[in-house]
Formats: C-alpha cells, sequence, structure tokens
C-alpha cells in the first residue's frame, strides 16, 4: 500500500559540518521522493553546512549551539508540527542512509499502522554487521526494546526513522536529546505513549565523507553508554502524556 499521494512528508536532516556530504544526500532526497520538503537543522556547524544546504534546495533551521543529534531532532520535529507535516522521515547526513528506502519505509508506515517505523540495518537486507561489544549492546537493547514495543525489533539504534503525525506531536514536546536518547529512549518514550513501532529492513551504504573509529575502546564506551541509555530511559517516571494514555 502506498503512501497517500496528499500526506505531506518533511525529511529531517541533522547536520553538523557535514559539508562534503550533504550535496550529495539531497541530490539523491530529490530523485528518491521528489514530493518531500527536506529540512536540514544545522546543528552549530563551522563548515560550510548551511550554504550547500541552501545551495542545494533544502530548508535550513540554524541552531546556533551544538546540541546534538537529540536536540537537532526535537527542533525537526517541532518544525514538521507548526507546519502540518503528515510525516517526518530522520535522513543521517553522512550519506549512510540509502534515500532509495524511503518509499519501502513510508509503505511500511502505512501497511504495518506503525507510528514509528525503524529503517533496520539487521533486517534481512545487505550487509551491513558490526562485531564485538558493540554488537552485544545492540543484541541486548534489541531484546529488551522487542519486549516493550510488542513485537521483534532487531535495530533500536539506528536513526533512519519514519513518523506519523501522532509521533510528530510526542516527539516535539518530548524527544529526548541525551547521548542515545534520540535512538533508544525516544522508543521507550513512544511505547509508553501507546505508540505502534515497527521496522522494515533497508541497507546502508559506505560513509560519504569522514572515517569512523571501530576500536576496542570506542566499542566498550558505546557499550557502556548505550546500556546506561537504556537504564535511564526505562527508569524515568511516566510523564502526564503516557499516564493518560
Amino acid at each position: 500500500m502506498d503512501q497517500a499521494p496528499t500526506a505531506r512528508l518533511l525529511v529531517i536532516i541533522p547536520a553538523l559540518n557535514e559539508e562534503e556530504s550533504l550535496p550529495q544526500v539531497l541530490a539523491d532526497l530529490r530523485v528518491a521522493v521528489p514530493h518531500a520538503d527536506v529540512l536540514v537543522v544545522n546543528d552549530g556547524s563551522t563548515d560550510r553546512t548551511a550554504h550547500v544546504a541552501r545551495a542545494g534546495g533544502a530548508l535550513v533551521l540554524d541552531l546556533a549551539l551544538n546540541l546534538g543529534v537529540g536536540g537537532a531532532m526535537r527542533a525537526g520535529f517541532r518544525f514538521a508540527q507548526r507546519e502540518g507535516y503528515d510525516v517526518a522521515v530522520q535522513v543521517d547526513a553522512d550519506g549512510q542512509h540509502d534515500p532509495a528506502d524511503l518509499q519501502r519505509m513510508l509503505d511500511a508506515l502505512v501497511a504495518e499502522q506503525a507510528d514509528v517505523l525503524i529503517g533496520a540495518r539487521f533486517a534481512g537486507r545487505g550487509a551491513y554487521a558490526v562485531r564485538g561489544a558493540r554488537r552485544w549492546a545492540m543484541t541486548v537493547l534489541a531484546f529488551v526494546l522487542s519486549r516493550i514495543a510488542g513485537t521483534r525489533l532487531t535495530d533500536t539504534t539506528s536513526g533512519f526513522r519514519a513518523a506519523n503525525r501522532r509521533a510528530i506531536d510526542l516527539f516535539a514536546a518530548e524527544y529526548p536529546a541525551e547521548y542515545l536518547g534520540d535512538t533508544i529512549e525516544s522508543l521507550v518514550i513512544a511505547c509508553r505513549a501507546g505508540l505502534r513501532v515497527r521496522q522494515v529492513g533497508v541497507e546502508m551504504r559506505p560513509r560519504a565523507g569522514g572515517a569512523p573509529s571501530q576500536s576496542p575502546v570506542k566499542a566498550a564506551v558505546f557499550l557502556g553508554r548505550a546500556l546506561l541509555a537504556m537504564l535511564i530511559a526505562l527508569s524515568r517516571p511516566m510523564t502526564e502524556r503516557e499516564v493518560r494514555r
């Protein structure tokens, strides 16, 4: 089932110093979802990110300070809510999220009657893989959050996501800004508020710019932070919105 053509779609791209990769991401989005508006949330960049975003035809929201992905996405959801968009999709600025998967995600959002749809890297598509402590942490997180969501989730740290109007309204008010809160805690918040979370398999592309480190030290740090983020999310008191569901 295709996404209704009358639905207003906003692609939100949180970006910090991504002038190198951003032009190609914007070009690919124009091909994949020509009907979508694209908002680049310039998260305190010190390079030409804002300039190349505007040159590529995107709307630009400039943040005076670097707030991190969570803070940038909350700003993006507030923009989506204020402007009346029906669906908002998060796409990373580094080029790893393939815009060619967007229509599959939009179709699944409707077919699964989901409020939040995760583009999952470990769901039968592509050859993306992680190893060691990072993979172990992802497995534990996926197990716990699958129980909370009442469905099998394999990639709870994916930032490739689609949100419908119900989720936009929730995230505009309560999207977490802490490290990994934008992925892990946001799912806990969505589930506690009664939103339906589902996933669909996507493929990941190589980074268009930069080279992430996969050192054992960074993997161990990710493990500790990921598990801490989950414990914090589960221990937070329920909000008024969650109590009313």
